[in-house]
Parts: structure tokens; C-alpha cells; sequence
């Protein structure tokens, strides 16, 4: 392929680009082509990662404006300051709600939402990413920006409970699977100490959201207000891509 646009599976903890240099090592013919993704992954999400080759690399603007797929886990009554398992955690208490009431809050989520970005993210401000700002505590000297996008729907799959020991064998697993400096060591063992003191047999809900939505989305953000709005927290347990455009999951070429 000279030109054209490979559905590639991003795995868990790699960067866009990482991965692209993973499948350029496996496929030497690509070496030398002009390469670019459309549509950012964050470290802890997997899946579709659409990359554009040759002269396809012109059309991005195109791809990054397509309607995306995503099968989320959100943990309900921790934050943290990244709204995902990748963050410094504090627990919050949250109400035992049943899955009609946090439906019921999910719903309300359909249409055009505002939500500020999180602060660990790459968008710039005056040159510097958010997460730099973030990591030297400077936040406060910025405003943090507030995005327009729009879900086109949202679908509760389900829910289930996972006690202390498990979701911190978990948490620990994925931090292990994420490459650069994201402050693995401090992060792990601040999970693991918050989760003993809550007592190992504690049990906590996780729910299952399919998101239908725009370019720009941040499902962190909106893992982030759901917290809010059920009264206590939530964070980003895991984040599966299964479609850009007419892309899919089910089509991704998997890396070794």
C-alpha cells in the first residue's frame, strides 16, 4: 500500500505512535511512507486507530470529523485527578443506587453536552499541554477550556461488582501496560494503599456504557460528571474504541 487508510488495533498502554512504530516493524514494505493517525487514543484506551498513508495523510481533517464508537467501564465512588485508573486516586461515598436510577442519569447525557477537558489531556494552552500545567500543580493559572460536542447515543449495557482485591489486581495489571512517564510507581501504590484501607472484601460497581459520539469527545469527562451527578465519583475503568466512521473493531489488524 502506497496511499490509502489501515484500521489498526492500538493495545492498551501504547501511544498512537508507538503503535505505529509496532506495525512498521512487523510490515518493513511501510517503512519511509509518510504516516499520520486520526484520532487520538489515550494510554489506557485500546482499540480503532485509524492511519492514514501517503497522500491519504491530506484527507485528515476529514477523519478526525467522524462520528466514534466506544464500550466504556466506569468505577463508581473513586476520583482522581485524571478521571481514569491512570490518576492519583481519593475515594468519594456514593449512594448504592439501583440500575434504573444510574440509567436514568445516563439518559440525560444524549445530545449536545459542555464539559471541560481533563486536565491530564494534550490539548495546549500557551504552548504546553494541559498535563504539563497539571503535573507542576500551575492549573490554577490557567482556565481549563470547556468543549461543545454531542452524543448520539448512549446505551447501558450493564453493571457489575468487583470487591477491593480484584480491582486492585486489575488496576495494577493495566498501569503496568502503559509505556512513558505517567507516575506508574506512585499512582499503583496509591491505589493499593486506598484500597486496603477501605478493607479488601469491599465491594465497588462498575457499568458498562456504549457512547455513540462527535470528534472531540472525552469520555473521561463524561465518566467524570456522571460521578457528580449520582452524587459521589466515577472514573474511566477501561475504554474500548469499536468504531470510526465505518471502521470497526471486528476489522482492526492486531499487533503481535
Amino acid at each position: 500500500m502506497k496511499s490509502g487508510i489501515l484500521n489498526i488495533y492500538k493495545p492498551l498502554g501504547l501511544s498512537p505512535l508507538e503503535a505505529i512504530r509496532r506495525f512498521i516493524g512487523q510490515n518493513r514494505a511501510y517503512q519511509g511512507l509518510k504516516m499520520t493517525y486520526a484520532g487520538r487514543l489515550d494510554p489506557m484506551a485500546e482499540g480503532v486507530l485509524l492511519v492514514l498513508v501517503g497522500e491519504t495523510v491530506h484527507e485528515k481533517d476529514r477523519y478526525l470529523k467522524v462520528e466514534k464508537e466506544y464500550e466504556a467501564e466506569i468505577l463508581l465512588g473513586f476520583e482522581t485527578d485524571t478521571y481514569d485508573i491512570l490518576g492519583i486516586p481519593f475515594k468519594k461515598k456514593v449512594a448504592n443506587l439501583p440500575n434504573e436510577e444510574i440509567k436514568k442519569e445516563i439518559k440525560k447525557f444524549r445530545g449536545e453536552i459542555s464539559l471541560p477537558l481533563p486536565p491530564y489531556s494534550s490539548y495546549k494552552i500557551k504552548g504546553r499541554p494541559l498535563f504539563v500545567w497539571a503535573r507542576e500543580d500551575k492549573l490554577n493559572e490557567i482556565e481549563i477550556p470547556i468543549r461543545q460536542t454531542e452524543v448520539y447515543d448512549i446505551k447501558f449495557l450493564k453493571s457489575y461488582e468487583v470487591n477491593s482485591e480484584d480491582l486492585s489486581k486489575t488496576i495494577g495489571e493495566r498501569i503496568d501496560k502503559a509505556s512513558g512517564d505517567f507516575r506508574q510507581s506512585e499512582t499503583k501504590n496509591a491505589w493499593k494503599k486506598l484500597l486496603e484501607i477501605n478493607d479488601l472484601q469491599s465491594c465497588y460497581t462498575i457499568v458498562k456504557i456504549r457512547f455513540t459520539v462527535s470528534s472531540g469527545t472525552y469520555i473521561r469527562s463524561i465518566a467524570h460528571e456522571l460521578g457528580k451527578r449520582l452524587g459521589g465519583g466515577a472514573i474511566l475503568l477501561s475504554l474500548i474504541r469499536t468504531r470510526v466512521g465505518e471502521y470497526e473493531v471486528r476489522d482492526s489488524i492486531k499487533l503481535p
